[in-house]
């Protein structure tokens, strides 16, 4: 397999979004659902903001009330250690909060936000801490788009759909904390939906891809746990599913993102049985991709490359992927 990164990597940083008001800043474009409409590729892009830090500098970070983010200074903290994190004495908290924007391009390679942008934000009391990490899948004419619902209960899975990009329906949570990765295979398989997932473990199990059936993509059950973290390897410490598994004549063909002790997330690569996925054919020993460029081991979180979606077009497989936790990139993959 063949994967070449393009030379106008980073294709969207940071310092090109605005700020969705004055006191917040955008710090963090990252982990894009991606999607194929109408000759173009459609991306679904998570944008990080944090609040522009006070006089005082006190922590503060960003709760939705009235689904609108809100400025909340943080008291009583006890370790900021992790840039992502604010612990307290009664808590965990985030330093930003997510949301999604769409983004278009016709190249694959520029993108830009339609005239009227479409933006979309936590709702409800389990995205009060925002919403990341969008996995797209179109079944039928409908696009469905799994996501990180994070708030104070935990980091669950939620569902949205779409079938023209401007308006959505809101599911709900379908996998409940603590569970993030989720994507959806693309088509019914022996009559039933298939899913990936990463329910989060400690001290007996692990950060390991499971997988689930459904009759309606709402309620999930036959939960398996299908692959492993693989001690002493470049996926040692966790792995998830990076975006829907690829058909191929072989099988069902995954990528998944690996990461070791040192947090440094590499690509992989699991076949899966045609007609009972649960059956694993076969598993990459070395990553397919892993960070080599400055953009891809320099940024808020280094040493990262974290494919979140792939898209065709002009016979070319795009593969998109945040960077660092602070860039989008693409790399083309000849399968």
């Amino acid at each position: 397999m063949n994967i070449t990164r393009h030379p106008n990597n980073p294709i969207i940083t940071a310092g090109s979004i605005r700020p969705t008001e004055p006191s917040l800043r955008v710090f963090g474009i990252f982990n894009p659902g991606v999607f194929n409409d109408r000759n173009k590729i459609g991306l679904i892009v998570r944008v990080a903001e944090a609040p522009v830090q006070p006089e005082n500098n006190k922590p503060t970070t960003l709760i939705l009330q009235n689904n609108k983010p809100t400025i909340t200074t943080v008291e009583n903290v006890t370790d900021v250690s992790d840039p992502r994190l604010i612990r307290t004495q009664t808590g965990t908290l985030l330093t930003s909060m997510s949301h999604f924007r769409l983004f278009w391009s016709t190249d694959g390679v520029t993108f830009s936000e339609p005239d009227e942008p479409i933006r979309l934000f936590g709702q409800g009391a389990y995205e009060t801490y925002g919403i990341e990490d969008a996995r797209i899948t179109k079944i039928g004419s409908t696009w469905y788009m799994t996501y990180t619902a994070v708030s104070q209960a935990g980091v669950a899975v939620a569902l949205m759909s779409t079938t023209d990009w401007a308006t959505f329906i809101r599911h709900g949570l379908i996998l409940p904390p603590h569970n993030k990765d989720c994507v959806l295979f693309p088509e019914k398989i022996n009559g039933l939906y298939y899913c990936l997932h990463r329910p989060t473990g400690s001290d007996i199990g692990g950060n390991f891809i499971w997988m689930s059936t459904s009759p309606d993509l709402l309620f999930w059950g036959n939960h398996q746990c299908i692959a492993q973290t693989r001690p002493g390897l470049w996926d040692s410490e966790r792995i998830g599913a990076a975006f829907e598994p690829v058909k191929t004549k072989d099988g069902w063909l995954l990528f998944y993102h690996g990461a070791n002790e040192n947090h440094q997330y590499s690509v992989g690569t699991i076949l899966l049985d045609t007609n009972n996925p649960y059956n694993v054919l076969n598993r990459s020993k070395t990553p397919v991709m892993q960070p080599e460029t400055d953009y891809e081991k320099e940024g808020f979180f280094g040493h990262v490359v974290f494919p979140t979606g792939m898209a065709s077009l002009n016979n070319r497989h795009l593969m998109y992927y945040g960077s660092a936790d602070s860039v989008i990139c693409v790399a083309e993959i000849e399968l």
